[in-house]
């Protein structure tokens, strides 16, 4: 057998005098619709995408050596760095392909690299251009000479792609 609450009548009034002047509560919760996680995602590496895209002016060019293969290496760098690069002691961890691509596509592309790099903890990473017209060969070193977080870069070795890739030494903010 259940057992009901039943209140007697006393409880009942002395109920319906304490709540006398109250009024029903209004439901004003707003429920907003955020994007899916994937959508975050893609809306955030837009976003360092084209942040990462300010370090690149096509009118600024650096002072590299014209001479011999193209190599760079930033002032608080050992150069020691640049010559592991050159013979190949860096295995870089991600490589990127521009064959085909327009400057601006290239880019940005090497914008994302640069990005990717860093938020995945990678040191080296080899930058494909291929020889064709040699027009990305000549703008891809001034590009990277201008990233804040480009340490050195080199020819890479045969390896790698020779005279028609370059490895690039990145820096990790941990």
């Amino acid at each position: 057998m259940s057992k009901k609450n039943t209140l007697d009548d006393q409880d009942v009034s002395l109920f319906r005098e304490a709540i006398a002047g109250a009024r029903p509560i209004k439901q004003d919760t707003i429920r907003l619709h955020s994007p899916a996680i994937k959508q975050k995602a893609q809306i955030r590496e837009i976003r360092e995408t084209q942040q990462a895209l300010h370090y690149f002016s096509d009118e600024y060019e650096p002072l590299l050596n014209q001479d011999g293969p193209v190599k760079y290496c930033r002032a608080d760098v050992s150069t020691y760095e640049v010559k592991k690069l050159r013979r190949g002691d860096y295995i870089p961890d991600m490589m990127l392909d521009l064959h085909g691509l327009t400057q601006q596509q290239a880019k940005s592309e090497l914008a994302a690299l640069i990005e990717a790099c860093r938020r995945q903890h990678i040191r080296c990473a080899c930058v494909m251009h291929g020889h064709g017209k040699n027009i990305l060969k000549q703008r891809i070193p001034l590009w990277l000479a201008q990233h804040p977080d480009v340490m050195a870069f080199h020819q890479a070795p045969k390896l790698w792609g020779g005279d028609a890739a370059i490895l690039v030494l990145i820096e990790q903010n941990i």
